[in-house]
């Protein structure tokens, strides 16, 4: 057997081992695909799970190129089944039209809180820890999860620099200020922004989330006030003092207040894109490019330069500001957007794809809508997909009639928000906020849990208060 052709039968092979079951002609479709198109999403979760645990210095100085590896095993085969072409549009598709504004906005909200440093007497007590909790949670709705946590993160952190135990004080933050607290406005978390780019109300989330919100917030108020009771208690016997020595009389203090500014009009910008149209669209394979979303990610970088510039250098020193983070988030969830091309067109392709088993099981016998389903499903896949995208999905799969959501299925779209918002707290994957934390506290000192190590603390604690809010709002 003559060896010239072997790298055209391995390509050929590798085509046949992705091919669905037909061709297509001009586009990638959903409904065609088979499941080993979700091979390379599979392999970049397990690698974000594995590596680190077993080698963490080759993750440390290479996770970037094995992001990128998998991305290339998703491209390429994508570009030889369906052409060139199409292969270039789910790459656009992904980095231009899902990526990019994904980054600029995380990315403009991590260096403008991260220009603003919060001072005073704070002791690190239980009391005191569940109030950067419960106030993250409120913040969160005003300028998003990723600003709220980016903002708290560092004082709590201040702290709790003198306590021995404090890594379930940042479980804890992940679950209440970088997830479920945003859950109140379209400003709180980017699912429920979409919802409001396609018709909600802009209130509605705060008039039918509330209760749901209000009660797992609490529920893990409670949770996290005896974990952490329990420890203050261990660290601080009787026969030893209550507290560290502190500044005396440090009272509360903001420091480069500039970027409060920039944060409200990065704010602005968000609100501008989902009630303005320009007019404008320009089509760039596959992806429309509107005047009022390149606006407002025109306005993300201004800020962002703008923070760099204006903020005191000595700001960012208090902070132990640091690109690493930002870095880390851009370089994994890049391949993780590309990765999730296939997976996303078979889940839309909704009862014709390979995951229709799935998606069955949100209807009933007599038609009506599984409300505890959609919850789960919506929840479980935002857990590892994107929640924004996996959001559109059961939106459209609900029906995607905002005027009937919001009025009969009401229910239905309740279950569909909760899913994306709550649950992205499952994994250190299920919101971008989540790895930031994660690389910030772990840059200060703080001995976070592993993937799966995280994971038994989510299913240990939020599944079964999901559970309850579950019985409680949706059945």
């Amino acid at each position: 057997m003559s060896c010239s052709n072997l790298p055209g039968r391995a390509l050929a092979a590798a085509a046949a081992f992705f091919s669905p079951a037909a061709a297509f002609a001009s586009e990638m479709s959903g409904a065609e695909l088979s499941l080993a198109w979700a091979v390379p999403f599979a392999g970049i979760l397990l690698s974000i799970a594995f590596i680190p645990l077993f080698a963490a210095k080759f993750w440390h100085n290479h996770f970037g190129k094995v992001s990128l590896a998998w991305a290339v095993l998703t491209i390429v085969p994508i570009s030889m089944v369906f052409g060139l072409e199409n292969g270039l549009i789910a790459l656009n598709e992904a980095l231009v039209g899902d990526f990019l504004p994904f980054i600029l906005f995380v990315g403009t909200l991590f260096v403008v809180a991260g220009g603003i440093h919060i001072s005073g007497n704070f002791s690190g007590r239980p009391a005191g820890n569940l109030a950067f909790l419960v106030g993250g949670a409120g913040l969160a709705n005003i300028m998003g999860t990723t600003g709220a946590a980016m903002l708290l993160i560092r004082p709590l952190l201040k702290a709790t620099e003198h306590r021995k135990y404090r890594m379930h004080t940042f479980i804890f933050f992940i679950f209440i200020v970088a997830n479920i607290g945003g859950s109140l406005t379209p400003l709180g978390d980017p699912p429920l922004f979409m919802g409001f780019l396609r018709g909600v109300d802009f209130f509605w989330p705060a008039q039918h989330l509330f209760l749901p919100m209000v009660f797992t917030v609490g529920l893990l108020s409670v949770v996290y006030l005896v974990i952490d009771t329990i420890c203050w208690k261990k660290e601080h016997p009787r026969s030893l003092p209550v507290e560290p020595k502190k500044e005396a009389n440090e009272s509360l203090r903001i420091s480069g207040a500039v970027n409060i500014m920039l944060l409200v009009i990065v704010i602005g910008a968000v609100l501008l894109s989902g009630v303005w149209d320009s007019g404008f669209k320009v089509q760039f394979l596959g992806v429309t490019l509107t005047g009022q979303g390149l606006a407002r990610d025109g306005i993300f970088l201004a800020c962002a330069i703008l923070s760099v510039i204006l903020t005191p250098k000595v700001v960012r020193e208090k902070n132990q500001f640091s690109w690493e983070p930002i870095l880390e988030v851009a370089k994994l969830f890049a391949g993780i957007f590309v990765c999730m091309v296939p997976v996303l067109a078979m889940l839309k392709a909704g009862h014709d794809g390979s995951f229709a088993p799935l998606v069955a099981l949100v209807t009933n016998a007599d038609g009506t809508y599984n409300n505890s389903v959609f919850f789960w499903l919506t929840g479980m896949l935002s857990s590892f997909l994107d929640n924004t995208p996996t959001y559109l999905a059961f939106f459209n799969l609900a029906g995607g009639d905002p005027t009937v959501l919001m009025g009969v299925d009401a229910k239905t779209l309740m279950a569909v928000s909760c899913g994306a918002v709550f649950m992205g707290a499952n994994t250190y994957i299920g919101n971008a906020p989540n790895f930031m934390v994660h690389s910030i506290a772990c840059s200060r000192g703080v001995k976070m849990p592993s993937f799966f190590g995280y994971m038994a603390w989510s299913m240990g604690i939020l599944i079964p208060t999901f559970l309850i809010g579950d019985w409680l709002f949706l059945m």
